[in-house]
């Protein structure tokens, strides 16, 4: 949509203040901590933008509790598997071994929209060491969820979705579906016990120096995760709280509740 039909479409800008409100109508408080997917341009007309959307999330949560995002890298996979465009076969080593480090408090998001990417570089924010599916987090539990992230199986119980789920947090998907929710992933490394694996190597920063990290991790598929989204809400309703976010739509739910019932349906429909 562009900005000229937001315009057009939208009753009222949506603020800082009325984005706050419509977070507080849905549930989220003080002190709770929320693991957050956003479309920008499915909440309507934002005045400012995306600093708008990270400035009401931290208006409500405070310090108290913590706010955490995807703050996902994916020009550091690798390069020989991009299909959005693929690569020369030729290319692949020299992009491998040639590209700059991931820095985390540098490096920009790719994949993951614009609130991520603003988020990412406020005050008190901390972003975790992967250098493909690095999440962010402010606020009180900051440094549990990010600290230590996994390099192997990077979205599995060694990563800032599992200690989310730790902490009994919730999921918030403002303006999108489930078919952007990570901590659907976190499913799938407990529903199956011997999934296909593939390596990456990725250049990192390590006591100072550019070096070559290899790693391992699972073929992740989030191709069900639409339906998968569905089913939990049918089945599980009073797990969900959903309302006005802007002039979009919001969802609220516990991350426990959703990932304990999708390793249930991996289990049962892969």
């Amino acid at each position: 949509m562009s900005e000229h039909d937001a315009v057009e479409d939208a009753a009222r800008p949506v603020t800082v203040d009325s984005l706050a409100t419509d977070l507080r109508e849905l549930g989220v408080d003080r002190g709770d901590t929320v693991l957050v997917h956003t479309s920008l341009n499915a909440l309507g007309w934002v005045c400012v933008d995306a600093q708008t959307v990270v400035d009401a999330l931290l208006r409500v949560i405070t310090p108290e509790g913590t706010v955490v995002m995807p703050t996902h890298s994916g020009q550091y996979g690798d390069p020989a598997a991009w299909s959005n465009p693929p690569v020369p076969d030729e290319w692949v080593e020299t992009i491998r071994t040639e590209r700059p480090p991931y820095r985390p408090e540098t490096t920009p998001t790719r994949g993951v929209g614009v609130v991520p990417e603003c988020f990412r570089s406020y005050p008190g924010v901390r972003r975790s060491r992967h250098p493909v599916v690095s999440f962010a987090a402010w606020g009180h539990h900051a440094d549990t969820v990010i600290e230590g992230h996994s390099y192997d199986d990077g979205l599995g119980d060694g990563s800032p979705l599992a200690r989310v789920y730790d902490l009994n947090g919730d999921v918030l998907l403002l303006g999108v579906g489930h078919a952007p929710n990570t901590s659907l992933h976190l499913a799938e490394y407990r529903a199956d016990s011997n999934p296909p694996r593939t390596t990456n190597l990725a250049p990192v920063i390590e006591d100072g120096e550019r070096a070559l990290l290899e790693y391992s991790d699972i073929e992740t598929d989030d191709s069900d995760f639409v339906t998968l989204g569905e089913a939990f809400e049918a089945e599980q309703p009073d797990a969900l709280e959903t309302g006005p976010v802007g002039g979009g739509s919001g969802r609220r739910c516990s991350q426990r509740a959703l990932v304990d019932f999708a390793t249930g349906w991996l289990e049962d429909h892969r």
